[in-house]
This record gives C-alpha cells, structure tokens and sequence, in this order.
C-alpha cells in the first residue's frame, strides 16, 4: 500500500547572523493510516517539521526536500494558493495550546463553521449542522452553548476538544497534533487521546503525534522516530520503544521517574557530539 504521506531529505533552514541555522536536517519517513510519533527534546525539529509539510515556514526560512509527496501529489514549495486548498481539507494540524490557537474575538462556532464552508462550499445553515456534529463527537455534552461561547468562556480541555473539532471538520487525511495534551490534566488527557484514537481509526486517518512524554508515545502511537538536533536518530515500533538502542533514547528513558523501579537521583542525559551526524538506527523498510 503506497503511503498517505512520503518525506525524504527534508530540510529547514534560516540564516542568522552567524550564518545558516538548520532546524532541520534530512528527515525522513512515510506515513501510512496508523499513529506516528514524533519525539525529542525542546529544538529537536519536531514542530518545524510539522509546519515544513503544511507549508507553514516562512521567509527568510528555506524548505527544501528529495521528496515531499501527499498521495503521489508533490507538495513541495506549493504556490500559497495551492497549499490554502491542501491543509485544512487534506492536512490538519492541531496547535499546542488552544489559547493562542483561537481567536479570541470570534465564538468557537464561527471559528468552526468558517474553515469547513471555506473547504467544502457548503451552506451556513449546513456548516452549523456540521460543527455542532463534531463538537458532539469530541464528547462535548452540550454543543449549542460551545457554539456560541467565545474561547475564554470554555476550560483548556475543552479548548483542545474544539481544536480537535475544527481541524477534523472538513475530514483531513493527515492529521499532525502538536503536543495536544501537554496542558492537560491526566483524566482529560485520556479523554482526548480516547477521541483522537477512535476518529483516526473510524476515518482511516494517517496521524503525526508529536510529543516529549516518551511514556505515551509508547502506549498510544504505533510508530516512534526519535529526533534530535533536527534529525532523526532512531525509528522503532512503539512496543519496542524501551529497548531503543540509540544512546539519546536510552538518556531519555532512563531520565524518567518510575514507579517500579525508584531511584535516589534520576540520571542526567549526557550529549555527544557524534549524535549529531550519526546514522539512524534500527531503520523501518522503505513503505508501508
């Protein structure tokens, strides 16, 4: 089965004062109808590789790419009129925080309504049918006083429910979630995964999860790529994830607190020049 979404070489980067900064370097992965996570430390490339697919770098940013293909259909450096029909209706990404992904002077059920009519051609009194289906689909229990509140009315996991909403409306093939649960409590964290899991397996979505918290990873996404300083350091099964072999993973693994086995002081993760440039280990077969 060709792959939904098909990476290879990707690059970013900007120029700096002290010459050219790469945020990015090489990734590269397809992405089939299953949950993939993304994970790496703060700068590891993670969110700009996410904003690379959806057109979303901006000059003095430069992306460059052997390979950048969403169902066969290159995507690379699109025309912005072109990207505009793409990401929304093909490639969704949800935001890390719902606070300043929501514009504050427009009710949760414009912000909605107004994507989904901008994709689909659809009527206003359709448009409002669809939003408050999907706000009913994300378990909020009461739709019609979503619709009509504004963002500062609603809670945080509310919030992320509405993006979740907005973003799988005009039904994307992709979806990229971008640290969705990182301002969540543990009980609405689960609540939004259990959504998230059951609409990409409904819908036969591809979905990008990126993410700190290795633990989740683990147990949510069917694939893991580790990344650091921009590249991808190791690509491995989510089931297999403790038994990563890449020193980073291992840092990182063993960084976190657990309960089974508890430790007077947890170990510092001790970086290495040579992780830089080090080839990706453990690598998937080409496809899917």
């Amino acid at each position: 089965m060709s792959p939904l979404l098909s990476l290879r070489n990707l690059r970013v980067s900007f120029p700096t004062r002290s010459g050219t900064f790469d945020a990015v370097r090489g990734v590269s992965f397809d992405l089939g109808r299953e949950r993939l996570g993304v994970v790496g430390e703060s700068g590891s490339g993670k969110s700009m590789t996410g904003r690379a697919i959806l057109g979303l770098v901006r000059p003095p940013g430069r992306v460059s790419a052997d390979r950048m293909e969403l169902d066969g259909e290159s995507i690379l450096n699109l025309p912005e009129r072109r990207m505009r029909q793409l990401r929304g209706a093909r490639i969704s990404m949800v935001m890390q925080d719902p606070k300043f992904s929501l514009n504050p002077v427009m009710t949760i059920g414009r912000q909605i309504t107004e994507g989904y009519r901008l994709h689909s051609g659809q009527s206003a009194a359709a448009a409002r049918q669809k939003a408050l289906d999907m706000l009913e689909a994300v378990q909020i229990r009461d739709p019609e006083r979503v619709f009509n509140a504004y963002p500062h009315e609603i809670s945080g996991g509310m919030g992320q429910r509405v993006m979740i909403a907005m973003m799988l409306a005009p039904d994307p093939e992709i979806l990229i979630a971008d640290e969705p649960t990182s301002a969540l409590d543990v009980s609405v964290r689960n609540e939004v995964l259990n959504i998230m899991d059951k609409l990409v397996r409904d819908r036969g979505m591809g979905l990008i999860f990126i993410s700190h918290d290795l633990n989740l990873v683990g147990q949510f996404c069917d694939r893991v790529l580790i990344m650091y300083a921009g590249r991808v350091v190791e690509e491995l099964p989510a089931r297999e994830l403790h038994n990563a072999r890449h020193p980073y993973t291992r840092g990182l693994l063993d960084s976190l607190p657990r309960l089974d086995r508890p430790v007077g002081r947890l170990a510092v993760l001790q970086r290495q020049d040579s992780w830089r440039d080090a080839e990706i280990t453990t690598p998937l077969p080409e496809g899917l």
